[in-house]
């Protein structure tokens, strides 16, 4: 803690997008500003210590107080995934952290993951239209019951994901991350055993973060490697697949799709991808929901309460 000129003890400020009044328990021994990606900021960026990002306002939103921030000490994402921000860590002041939300999102990303995987087996959207039509359309469709599911990227949201897959009844699930290890639930394989797991899978669930090497992994080869009539669910980031590759097989009726995440994102009205057969679209709404708020609030009261006590930090990603 500084001094000003008087002599005053200064309190490092925290620029917060939910409400401090609004999170109970945060430490006594910082300052608190309310900014949520308005216009005008709250104070001078230039007294920010501790800045947490505006939850979905867009990169450009989040990044731009950050040049005026010379003083900042630690950025605090609310996405699991901050490949949005790390351009913006060469405006960094030198030893400034980047800490990525990890544990906030797996509950609710993991419940659309398997929300989206039983819609899209069980032909929901047809029979949503169908409804709308006034029309009684029986059909058999997949189940998930006996199923081989393969994960991609088993991190926090892919062992979350399985813990949800379990009552189901599901045949196999194989495990993949970058870094392969045993688990009490089974191996995690290696990326490099994708080639030989995905002809036996018949779901395959993207939960990877967007990274050097994984941007566009579920290329051409990646998916012609799918048997017929599979489903790829994505709720990672949508670069993560290659989406000209996704509508060839998309159009063709050799795969099924269900896509929490797109690219681009958001998808343009006359994309392609909208009207492709056997594919199930949501805009992006793995972690907004009813989870989200008291577990942000828990995360902030946390590494504040870390920050004022100079504790070491949780999720902290890169240091400028």
């Amino acid at each position: 803690m500084s001094a000003d000129h008087s002599g005053s003890a200064v309190r490092p400020l925290a620029w917060l997008p939910i409400p401090p009044e609004e999170i109970e328990g945060l430490p006594e021994g910082l300052e608190y500003a309310y900014w949520n990606g308005g216009p005008d900021y709250p104070t001078d960026p230039a007294r920010c210590a501790f800045y947490c990002v505006p939850y979905l306002s867009g990169p450009e939103v989040g990044a731009r107080p950050l040049p005026g921030m010379t003083g900042l000490r630690v950025v605090q994402a609310l996405t699991a995934g901050v490949d949005d921000l790390l351009p913006a860590v060469p405006l960094l002041p030198p030893g400034a952290r980047l800490c990525n939300a990890r544990g906030l999102h797996d509950a609710s990303t993991a419940e659309l993951a398997l929300t989206l995987t039983l819609a899209a087996l069980r032909g929901i959207p047809r029979f949503v239209r169908a409804q709308d039509a006034r029309e009684w359309r029986q059909e058999f469709r997949p189940a998930l019951a006996d199923k081989t599911v393969l994960i991609v990227g088993y991190g926090a949201i892919g062992a979350a994901i399985e813990d949800r897959l379990t009552p189901f009844e599901c045949a196999r699930v194989v495990r993949v991350a970058r870094s392969p290890r045993t688990t009490a639930r089974g191996p995690v394989h290696p990326v490099a055993d994708l080639p030989r797991l995905l002809p036996a899978a018949d779901v395959v669930i993207l939960a990877t973060p967007l990274t050097d090497d994984t941007r566009r992994l579920a290329d051409a080869a990646f998916l012609g490697r799918m048997k017929d009539g599979a489903l790829l669910v994505n709720v990672a980031r949508g670069a993560v697949v290659d989406t000209g590759a996704l509508l060839a097989e998309l159009e063709s009726g050799r795969l099924l799709a269900a896509l929490d995440v797109t690219d681009p994102e958001p998808l343009p009205a006359e994309h392609p991808l909208w009207k492709a057969p056997g594919v199930l679209i949501t805009p992006h709404v793995g972690g907004p929901s009813s989870a989200y708020l008291p577990r942000a609030k828990a995360l902030l009261r946390d590494q504040l309460s870390r920050f004022a006590l100079d504790e070491p930090l949780r999720n902290v990603v890169v240091v400028a």
